[in-house]
């Protein structure tokens, strides 16, 4: 079993080791729970969210002033965080600094010393083999000597010094610290919830898979829209590909595929340059402001414009052959006058701006060219094959799911479709319905089994992912349309709305929350976590009484000028609950030059004087579960020695 407490999963062969297993899981249910950590939207920001798991939202730097006001200034502090955030760099600079063998050889035992009593307070409420887990295998066992023993012994005091004094002499000062600070990252935050959107518009989503799998035992994903597109695409669908290439390329950020993934993207390109000019409505952005040069302008331009064609097109061949979706109000390509200069919708006639339709045959306007569908059936075969893109989605899936219940939390990236009454709306597929719980469901089971055995041919498997990312019923989308082609082609802002599902207006209410929690099997007494939506500035994300939270990571720049912030993060840890707010992130090189964190605030929502256990979690109640099965395993023995 996958969680916090793996040692449960052992064999035993006599009556004496169960015996010793139940007085060990009884002894770990008596232990504080640990901390969770809730991030969402982390849309490929890997610095920025980087930083957030080393300083542990936070909770480092709390640990460090519990343990040593009014024995280290708070500018010694500083550094002490800092060291554990970033051990490689810090100690590379302060060696720098440091003038003699003597002054570096104190450095180092004052650094020892501190590290060791912060690693001991992140420990205390774990099991031993937990914390042995966390630990360099490299150092565990003179990390295990140090931190166990006994300060006030005079004898293991010798012992204590003797063992620091090897460290330097045989210059494994350095490595000892790197692996002593990860250690105490690792134990800061027990659980990590992630809400959604690994993938977007952000460099490095890439980065940020392989940071989980090196130096995180216990975390979960949520599935968010723009994760699907990545899933979608590793299990055949053009159009979840289609979809990702396009916003690639508007954000000038088509390298995620060329370099991470190995993605040759020489035949979108070639057939880019071959048909299209650059136009406005297609100049892509830069988020982090950096000039794009004039030829990766025109290409990113150009490949936008061939993957939103060829994404219409598509998009009409899937609405037709999927009724139930009912999204015919998309079919829009087949609007276009002959001479693609005016769009007729709803009986009006609108002018196309930039309009750029050389590859759609009027009378046939939703049907690939030659040279377009040679390009996709490239490009899929390339997203199917690509080792390191199935490894991370598999990560992805593996330990991802729609939504989780969690210690009382139901956790889910967008939203739960509802009416404006607050009732569950359902999608309807070859005649049965599906709405709430049995949605998300359905969604879930459909996402794993188009994974497992993917396909490039037309797919309802496929094109159910393709709605999760547009359809009106998806919890990932939760808005009424997707109007990307109003936004490229027609100068009027009201063909531009696109109208949210009534939840977010309702998880203001109590009530709601209440009736969303029972849904799912939760108590009234439980909370809804959601991302996906910033929150603007001034506006609260602590909603229905304290009972839903929306924490969109704003890991995204732009989204700092929506919301004033870098977004929130949740923790929840044996006393309760708090709601932390980030400043926004710079750069990581600025982070460790000016030393500036970027947790601003902590704000407690809920307090309990009494300690939350092991024992009142879900954790607890599959240790309880295990304990009755050893129980009577154990009176099974008995019996029949009797």
């Amino acid at each position: 079993m996958k969680g916090l407490y793996n040692e449960m999963t052992k064999e035993f062969k006599n009556k004496n080791e169960i015996k010793s297993e139940i007085i060990n899981l009884s002894a770990i249910l008596s232990l504080p729970k640990g901390t969770e950590a809730f991030v969402s939207d982390v849309h490929g920001e890997y610095d920025e969210f980087a930083h957030i798991m080393r300083n542990g939202s936070g909770n480092t730097k709390q640990k460090i002033a519990e343990l040593f006001t009014g024995r280290l200034t708070p500018a010694s502090q500083k550094k002490l965080a800092f060291l554990i955030y970033y051990p490689s760099e810090i100690l590379k600079r302060t060696k720098a600094k440091i003038g003699d063998d003597d002054e570096l050889n104190q450095w180092y035992m004052d650094t020892f010393n501190n590290l060791i009593e912060v690693l001991r307070y992140t420990a205390n409420k774990y099991t031993r083999s937990k914390v042995r887990k966390a630990i360099s295998p490299e150092f565990v066992y003179i990390t295990e000597e140090l931190l166990y023993a006994d300060v006030n012994a005079e004898t293991k005091q010798y012992y204590y010094q003797d063992i620091m004094n090897s460290i330097v002499s045989l210059q494994e000062a350095d490595d000892f610290i790197i692996a002593t600070c990860h250690s105490i990252q690792r134990l800061v935050v027990d659980h990590v919830h992630i809400i959604g959107d690994i993938y977007d518009r952000g460099p490095h989503p890439d980065y940020i898979i392989e940071h989980l799998a090196r130096h995180w035992q216990n975390f979960d994903f949520q599935w968010g829209n723009h994760d699907i597109l990545w899933m979608g695409s590793i299990a055949g669908s053009k159009l979840c590909m289609l979809n990702l290439l396009r916003i690639c390329a508007r954000y000038d950020n088509l390298a995620i595929l060329q370099d991470a993934y190995g993605i040759d993207l020489s035949s979108v390109i070639t057939l880019a340059k071959k048909y299209y000019q650059p136009l406005q409505s297609f100049n892509p952005k830069s988020d982090t402001g950096e000039i794009i040069s004039s030829e990766k302008k025109t290409q990113d331009n150009c490949v936008q414009q061939a993957a939103a064609i060829m994404q219409f097109k598509l998009e009409g061949a899937a609405i037709k052959r999927n009724p139930d979706f009912q999204m015919e109000n998309r079919l829009l390509l087949d609007k276009l006058s002959q001479d693609r200069k005016t769009i007729t919708l709803n009986n009006q006639t609108y002018p196309i701006q930039g309009g750029c339709f050389q590859l759609v045959d009027w009378k046939n306007p939703y049907e690939l060219t030659i040279e377009e569908t040679a390009v996709l059936e490239d490009l899929i075969q390339q997203f199917i094959h690509s080792p390191k893109l199935n490894k991370h989605i598999k990560y992805l899936v593996d330990n991802g799911s729609m939504y989780l219940k969690y210690n009382d939390n139901l956790l889910l990236h967008g939203c739960i479709p509802v009416d404006e009454k607050g009732q569950l709306q359902s999608l309807t597929i070859a005649g049965k319905s599906y709405a709430g719980r049995q949605l998300f469901d359905y969604f879930d089971q459909k996402i794993r089994t188009a994974l497992k055995n993917p396909t490039t041919m037309d797919s309802f498997t496929t094109d159910i992912i393709w709605y999760l990312w547009t359809g009106k019923m998806s919890p990932l989308f939760g808005k009424d349309k997707m109007t990307t082609f109003e936004r490229y082609f027609i100068d009027n802002d009201s063909l531009h709305i696109e109208k949210l599902n009534p939840y977010y207006s309702l998880r203001k209410e109590e009530w709601f929350a209440d009736q969303l929690l029972k849904e799912f099997g939760l108590n009234d007494d439980g909370h809804i976590i959601n991302g996906h939506t910033p929150v603007k500035a001034g506006t609260s994300p602590i909603m229905a009484n304290g009972k839903i939270f929306v924490i969109d990571g704003g890991m995204s720049k732009p989204y700092h000028k929506t919301t004033g912030i870098g977004g929130y993060t949740l923790l929840s840890n044996s006393y309760g609950l708090q709601l932390v707010t980030h400043e926004p992130f710079t750069t990581r090189a600025k982070a460790i030059e000016e030393m500036k964190d970027v947790v601003s605030t902590k704000r407690v929502i809920e307090q309990s004087v009494k300690r939350k256990l092991v024992s009142e979690t879900d954790i607890g109640q599959k240790i309880k579960k295990q304990m009755n099965e050893l129980i009577l395993e154990l009176g099974r023995l008995q019996k029949r020695e009797n």
